[in-house]
């Protein structure tokens, strides 16, 4: 749950390449060859605070779902076939809306467990946790 309305994240999080001001594990991101960040199709390029290099590519985007979907194409951690949807509903209790992220990938035998965990909490949870402040701070 973020407290702050439907519209407000999604004015935030709808640019697949704005994640860097507001994830704290984002160091910098561009969207490859000069294309819109809301075309499907286009490729963020973006790096890591700890300076690993990933490649997205915006797969659908849905402004009236709220909606967005997009694949890992090039990572140094081992995620494969990595796609991930996010969604916004909003909750007219409060105002607020509820931030659905969800991903499925394959890992190497083994890393399941470890893998899931860094998705979960080191991305997942941290995203949750930026928005709600970037919302608080007023950055809407």
């Amino acid at each position: 749950m973020i407290d702050a309305p439907a519209e407000a994240v999604w004015d935030v999080i709808r640019d697949f390449n704005g994640h860097d001001r507001w994830h704290p594990v984002i160091a910098e991101s561009h969207i490859e060859r000069g294309h819109a960040s809301d075309r499907v199709g286009a490729v963020r390029n973006f790096r890591l605070t700890d300076g690993a290099n990933l490649r997205e590519q915006l797969l659908t985007l849905s402004d009236l779902e709220q909606s967005f979907s997009y694949c890992l194409i090039d990572t140094p951690i081992p995620l494969f076939n990595y796609v991930a949807h996010v969604r916004l509903f909003p909750v007219t209790d409060g105002d607020r809306c509820f931030w659905e992220w969800e991903s499925r990938f394959d890992t190497p035998k083994g890393r399941e467990a470890e893998l899931a965990e860094l998705v979960g909490e080191g991305v997942y949870v941290a995203g949750f946790e930026a928005i709600r402040s970037h919302m608080e701070a007023g950055h809407a």
